[in-house]
């Protein structure tokens, strides 16, 4: 196995890389949910981890075992990241929109649902990562899973940090402000990915 100082560091990169729409998406949950318990924080930047760790292993077990079946699937990829994300981010703006007042009456939260979809959402590019470490081992892909799913825990956890304190300003608003941050971070998945 490599374990040189370069693939430790471009394992680490790679992860900051790939952690950037989690933390986005961390910020709008801390937004939405000012008063977040710790153990729920740390359960959604689980959930990011999570996923930024299957998607590299499930691209690389593609390129060593069904290269043809996700090259078909490639194209589609912003597309389904673009849906998922305007219909978590418009139904947190939608419920923003008709619960002004949510901070107040507590009504504000994140269910299981819609985490295991913006964990999707936010890391399914994380597929084409599978090409780029298909030269690896598979104890080696493993372990640079690994390294990304822990810079992704760490980034997610400082983004629902600065989310909930600028959350806890903003308050009635924090909501409409989560739900147009993830719709446009769709956008900008679906427009890199295309072009």
């Amino acid at each position: 196995m490599n374990l040189s100082l370069s693939f430790l560091l471009n394992s680490v990169l790679l992860g900051a890389g790939l952690a950037m729409d989690a933390l986005s998406v961390s910020i709008a949950n801390g937004l939405n949910e000012p008063n977040m318990r710790r153990r729920k924080g740390l359960a959604i930047a689980a959930t990011f981890a999570f996923f930024q760790w299957l998607m590299p292993m499930l691209g690389w077990f593609c390129v060593h075992f069904l290269v043809e079946a996700f090259s078909v699937l490639r194209p589609f990829i912003p597309r389904i990241s673009l849906l998922l994300l305007l219909y978590i981010g418009g139904e947190m703006l939608l419920d923003g929109i008709r619960n002004g007042s949510a901070c107040e009456t507590g009504l504000i939260g994140l269910s299981v649902t819609m985490l295991l979809l913006q964990g999707i959402a936010t890391s399914i590019d994380a597929l084409s990562v599978g090409f780029t470490i298909a030269s690896y081992s598979a104890a080696e892909a493993l372990l640079a899973a690994v390294i990304i799913a822990v810079v992704t825990f760490l980034i997610c956890l400082g983004g629902l940090s600065a989310g909930k304190r600028i959350g806890m300003f903003l308050c009635s608003r924090a909501k409409i402000i989560g739900g147009c941050i993830l719709i446009l971070i769709g956008l900008e998945i679906f427009v890199t990915g295309i072009f």
